[in-house]
């Protein structure tokens, strides 16, 4: 049989492009290592629960129209995802807001955070070599070193 595509991969990218494909009249072959559909966000039924086989996700959108689309396949349920971060012992509200940068400079403007920011910066000067440097470069030694090495150092050593 002759196919239009080859999709490799059926998480959100792959089973929906083929989905789309085939509803214009495509013949499209998808192929997964995984006897599912769905990639990493695949759920399975344990005595009538839906369990996150490869971990829980969140599907993060603000568009109207895509949220729509995709609850034509699943029902997903409404996830307001605020994290707090404990460096020894303070508490930051994530992701940054006027809150963290207030809890962590005293600053009570965008413009007073935006300052504090760029000063750390600067202590960046040439082209990043590493994941710290380039961290650094983007938002300064505090907020890398409360906010980002612990976590980062966490998830992926």
């Amino acid at each position: 049989m002759k196919y239009d595509y080859l999709v490799v991969g059926s998480g959100l990218y792959g089973a929906i492009f083929a989905h789309e494909a085939t509803k214009k009249g495509k013949k499209v072959l998808v192929v997964d290592k995984r006897p599912n559909i769905a990639g990493n966000i695949y759920t399975k039924e344990v005595e009538g629960i839906n369990v996150h086989e490869y971990g829980a996700h969140i599907f993060h959108t603000n568009n109207k129209k895509v949220w729509e689309y995709v609850n034509q396949f699943a029902e997903f349920n409404r996830f307001t995802n605020s994290p707090v971060a404990n460096y020894k012992g303070e508490l930051y509200s994530l992701p940054f807001n006027m809150y963290t940068f207030n809890k962590m400079w005293g600053v009570v403007t965008p413009e007073e955070a935006a300052q504090k920011i760029e000063e750390q910066r600067k202590e960046i000067t040439k082209e990043p070599t590493n994941l710290e440097e380039q961290a650094i470069s983007l938002v300064g030694r505090d907020i890398y070193e409360k906010l980002i090495k612990g976590y980062t150092e966490k998830q992926w050593g």
